[in-house]
Formats: structure tokens, sequence, C-alpha cells
């Protein structure tokens, strides 16, 4: 009986994963605050981060364990919000780690969520596992502490990978749904001077990749992202093709942080240049079925 778990897979991205991971386990357990319950076959069970309280033992004799726990940073930089970011994300890393010590027989490889935006702000060099520069904001700063808690504590028979996941694409999440809203009324020219770079990946790419690092045993580091980084500007420009609006007011730096701070976000989010490369990725032989934004956007408009 082959099992994964999922840990906060009720979500966007969990879903994207379930779906894709299907027909692959015979077992599919979701770690929620929700209520346990079976759905469609797939095992929801009740967890916290505080407490061992039962739900350590779905960890037994599991394939493959995906940790995508953390609050969203979609919010306003409040020091409440801080905290909770950072805190959702440790305490979740550090109660697994504890789970899976006590497993009589733990999970083979246990996947835990990251961030591209570990790396500094960058137009100016591609950031690959081995050569990127991690910088020194709240945004690092809160991967780094991720990531510390994450591997300090050995776990002699659990192969461990960090996933430094880029903006996933996809149809029912994410952000491609706003950005096409956002090109659609009008507003979907540049953002800031659009020379900041995305980093995105498709989301059945997304899925692909994490199957691959499975499948390959790829232990550390893995930036999870498409092979071509793009500037917003040739990003909105695409966009704004694929859906067939022929004009896109740009937004300055000044209207998107007071349009972020209306809506409850901040403009760090669209302004920072994350130009991160998938270098372990190509190196292990991976292929991309999306690896330009032309094939992602014409997949997810049809």
């Amino acid at each position: 009986m082959k099992k994964i778990v999922i840990v906060a897979g009720t979500g966007f991205l969990g879903q994207v994963l379930v779906n894709y991971f299907n027909n692959s386990f015979d077992e599919i357990v979701i770690l929620t605050r929700g209520k346990s319950r079976m759905r469609n076959n797939i095992k929801y069970v009740n967890w916290n981060t505080v407490s061992l309280t039962g739900w350590e033992n779905e960890l037994e004799n599991t394939e493959v364990l995906i940790n995508l726990a953390g609050k969203s940073v979609d919010c306003r930089y409040t020091n409440k919000n801080k905290q909770e970011i950072l805190k959702s994300r440790i305490d979740s890393t550090k109660i697994l780690n504890e789970a899976v010590l006590k497993c009589k027989n733990p999970p083979k490889h246990w996947l835990n969520s990251s961030t591209a935006t570990i790396y500094r702000h960058s137009e100016d060099k591609q950031m690959t596992e081995n050569n990127g520069e991690i910088g020194n904001d709240f945004s690092m700063n809160v991967a780094k502490a991720w990531e510390k808690a994450f591997f300090e504590t050995e776990t002699p028979n659990t192969l461990k990978t960090a996933l430094r996941t880029s903006i996933v694409l996809g149809k029912s999440g994410g952000a491609f749904a706003p950005l096409k809203r956002l090109v659609q009324t009008g507003f979907g020219g540049k953002q800031g001077n659009g020379n900041q770079f995305i980093s995105w990946i498709h989301e059945y790419d997304f899925a692909r990749a994490l199957d691959f690092v499975v499948q390959e045993k790829m232990i550390g580091i893995v930036n999870i992202v498409a092979p071509k980084p793009i500037k917003n500007k040739i990003f909105m420009s695409r966009l704004r093709k694929s859906v067939k609006v022929s004009i896109g007011l740009p937004m300055s730096i000044s209207l998107l942080k007071m349009g972020a701070k209306i809506i409850g976000t901040e403009s760090e989010l669209v302004l920072k240049s994350r130009n991160v490369v998938p270098e372990r990725l190509l190196q292990k032989g991976f292929q991309f079925q999306f690896d330009t934004i032309e094939k992602t956007f014409k997949n997810l408009v049809s």
C-alpha cells in the first residue's frame, strides 16, 4: 500500500497535488485544521502544530510527506501578521520533525515548502541553488528560519528536501485568476518599471517536479521554478495577448503601494525581482511540459 500525506492540503496547491497523485498512491491523507472525515476516498485528519494528538500516527509507513503549512503572505506586514507568518512555518515544521522521529516506520521522503523569495532582489543575476545570493529582509529571514527549522533536526530514516517554489500558475487558484481579471479590467500594463523578473511555474509542472524529486531521491535545496524567468512588462504583455486585450494601463510604484494598502496586501509581492532558475532539476534531466510563459498562458486560458 503506497501512502502519501499532505499537510495543509486543502488549499490550491494541495488540490493540485491530490489531483496529480490520485492514481499513483493507494492512500492519500490530508492533515487539516478542519474536521476529520473521508471524502472521495481521501482521508482528512485534524491536526495542530502545538501537540501530538494522534495525527502523527498517519505518518507511519508513508512513502512521501509533503508539508504546505504556513500563513499566506498575501496580507499586510503588520507585526501581528509577521509573527503569524513566521510562527506558522516554524511550528508546523518543528512538530513534524518531532512526529517523524517518533515513527517506527517513518516517511521515506519529506518535502517541505520553502520559497524562491529567499534570494535577493535581482535584475542582474540568475539565482541557482549553488550560487544564489540570500539577502536580509523580513521575507528572506522567514525563509532562512523556515529552512533551518527543517534541516536542523536530523531524521536518519527520512530523506529531506526543501522546495524553493515560485509563483504557481493554475486555473483554479493562486495568482493567475486575479492577474487575468486585472488585465480584463484594463490595468494589465507593467507594474512599477516592469524590469523586475517573475519566476513562475505551471501547476502541472509543479506537481511533476515534486514527483521527480521523489523518484530521483533529490535531497537538500531544490528550486521549483520554470527555466525561463521573465520580466514583469513582458509577462503582462504576453498575458494581455493571451486574453485578447490590446491595452493595459501601467501601474506606478506609488499607485501599487496605495492599492496594496487598500486591498490588504504588500507591493513587494509584485515589485521584488525573483530571478530564479531550476539548475538542479535541469541537471537531473527534468523535462518541463510548460517551459515558456506562452505555452502556460495558452493552456490556462483555454
